[in-house]
Formats: C-alpha cells, structure tokens, sequence
C-alpha cells in the first residue's frame, strides 16, 4: 500500500531540471555566489519586490548568521516552533527568553511580550507559525517603543501576503526555508530578506568564513547555497501557483469534512491574508477521550504518516531548560497538535480517506 507522508517535495520535471542545470557544466561555477545564485536573487527579488535578498545552504544558518549580526543578549521568542529557531538563538550567542502564544493562530503572543523585555533585551524572534502571519503591526509598535530588532522566522511562510504586503517586508529581516518539506524548496536552502543593507552584507560575509574585502571580519561559518539547488529553486519557482492552488484545493476539502468534528480546532485564516497552505494541524480537545497518539497510530496502520508539530515545545526540550518563561497555551498546544498529510502531489481522494480515518475515531467516541 502506497505510503502518505506528512508532506512530499515538489518537484519539477526531470527535464526542465536537467535543462537548467547543462550550463553548470560550462561554467564549471559549482558554488561560492554563482551565476544560478545571482539569478536565483535577481528573480525572487523582482517576483516579490524584495530588494536586499540572500539565499544560503539552509534556513538555520541563514538565520543563525542574521541573529550573529546583533549586539549579545536576551531574544524574546516563541516556544511553540521547530527547535532550529531557538538554537539559531543559543548558537549566535544570545539568550532565548520564551514568549507563550495566541490559541487563535499558535504565534506569540504580543500583549506578553512587554512584560518579558529588561536592559538586557536586543531583538524579538517571532514565527510565522504553519504560514499563518503574526500580528505584525503589534510587534513593530513594541520593538520600535523599546528600540529593538524585529527578526521574523518566516520558514513557512514562502509566498504569505497581509493586506497585498509581502511578508517578508516586515520588521528587519526574514528568514524563509527553502527545505524539501517546504511549499517552495531549493533542495535545502534558506533565503533572507532585509530592511538594512549593513545587516545583508554582514550576513553573507558570514556566510563565506566572515570574509568582506579580502578579510575576516566576523567570526563566520561556510554556508554558501551551491548552484544546484540554486537550479533547483529556479525550476520550482515556476510552477509555486500551481503548487499552491493545489494545496488550497486539499485545504478546502479537509476543512468541509473535518469542520464538523467539535473534538477537532482547525487553523483560522484570515479574508486579507494570502495563504500558502504549508500544513494542515489539527488541535484535538484534551478533554474528548482520544489522544494525538490514537491519531498518529490509527493512520499509521494504513500507512499514513502525520506529524507532532511541534512536540514537545522548544522551553521543554532538555538543551533550554531553566530559561525564562511561562508557556501554558504553548504547552497545551504542542500536546494536542497533530499535523496531517498535505502536498501538492496529493490527490482528492486521498483526503477524503484520511478524514474518514480521522472521523472514525471520533464516531467511537
């Protein structure tokens, strides 16, 4: 029986891959800011109107080397994401200070925010969490009232729009993943966009061992984005209206067959956000008797792989233990969260099988 994953690659035609990758052979230009990384900037850039752009090897480091670029201290974020947006945190040597969330969208939380800032307080880490946009104008008018920096991680939120405004046009800089689980990939990669063309320089000076004009200046790593999956993100970007229409059509259909579970709190979107249907969580009440396990077992013994996004939450994991924090939703979120299958290569009625799936256990209740 064929295996269903929590997600699967886009990928584009075999062809048009090789097609793009000959000239690679030519130019024999195979990484260190090649022609496939140059055009790869140019036309993102132009797509989205974003005028200082990067793209390195993964969205960690890229957000590793934007968090460097800040004076060391405390980093108010959110607990409830992948544990890479608090370890870029820790690793550019700063402070994680844990945030707790909205139940309404599973982003932080602003009107916690204020309370968590001392002298000590450089930067707000906030994240577009399953592409859903964080109450931007907020977090603009705390970290502008206290002088701070704004970095969004915006991993899954490629293509994300409030009010026709780009969401990486934010605060001061952006980091999206370009990651194979993504609704856009480069294979792996990470793109940053900034506000600052200081910070874009020192950001990719750190990308190439700290080297600007012939010498080191940061304490730099090697996270170039190599050519070919600058090719990669070239063919792909071809076809991401397609890719994502076809996960608005899988949305949709989820929605009209799970909506009617009360055991099952499906993601909120907003009329005057332009959504990119990254994922499909569902938050299961805690109190109706089946757990995020029966979930994951009963689909697994049809061969379908959901996911704990995110579980357990970043504050609990043993690396950031004792860390600042109060995190009950965060908590309660991460225990009852279970992500379902959702990619563009999935078909209608593979949908309909999972939520029947889903609905059975419900029924049984």
């Amino acid at each position: 029986m064929k295996e269903i994953f929590v997600t699967s690659p886009a990928m584009p035609d075999f062809d048009d891959y090789v097609e793009e990758i000959r000239s690679i052979w030519e130019t024999r230009h195979i990484t260190n800011f090649g022609p496939k990384y140059q055009e790869l900037k140019r036309r993102v850039g132009e797509r989205y109107g974003y005028g200082l752009i990067d793209f390195q090897c993964n969205g960690h480091m890229m957000m590793q080397n934007i968090l460097s670029c800040l004076p060391p201290g405390e980093i108010i974020t959110t607990p409830f994401t992948f544990i890479s947006t608090t370890l870029a945190v820790l690793n550019s040597g700063h402070t994680p200070v844990f945030c707790d969330i909205r139940m309404s969208d599973y982003n932080m939380d602003p009107d916690l925010i204020e309370e968590l800032i001392t002298e000590k307080t450089v930067a707000i880490v906030p994240v577009h969490v399953f592409g859903t946009p964080c109450d931007v104008e907020k977090i603009q008018e705390i970290a502008d009232r206290h002088g701070l920096k704004v970095i969004y991680d915006a991993a899954h939120a490629f293509n994300v729009a409030v009010d026709g405004k780009e969401i990486g046009s934010f605060g001061d800089a952006s980091m999206f993943s370009l990651h194979a689980t993504k609704v856009f990939n480069s294979i792996e990669g990470g793109m940053g966009v900034f506000k600052d063309e200081e910070m874009l320089t020192e950001t990719s000076s750190r990308s190439n061992f700290g080297i600007r004009d012939a010498l080191t200046c940061y304490n730099g790593v090697n996270s170039k984005m190599n050519e070919f999956c600058a090719a990669m993100a070239l063919v792909n970007l071809k076809d991401i209206d397609a890719n994502i229409e076809k996960r608005r059509i899988l949305t949709e259909r989820y929605d009209s067959h799970l909506k009617e579970i009360s055991e099952l709190k499906l993601l909120e979107r907003s009329e005057n956000v332009r959504a990119n249907y990254a994922y499909y969580p569902v938050v299961i009440d805690e109190e109706c008797g089946v757990s995020v396990d029966d979930v994951m077992n009963h689909l697994a013994e049809k061969h379908i792989h959901g996911r704990r996004y995110f579980y357990p939450s970043a504050d609990r994991m043993p690396v950031f233990s004792g860390y600042r924090g109060d995190c009950t939703n965060a908590h309660m979120v991460s225990d009852h969260v279970i992500c379902l299958p959702i990619a563009a290569s999935m078909t209608l009625e593979e949908v309909d099988m999972i939520s029947e799936l889903v609905a059975e256990l419900f029924r049984k209740q």
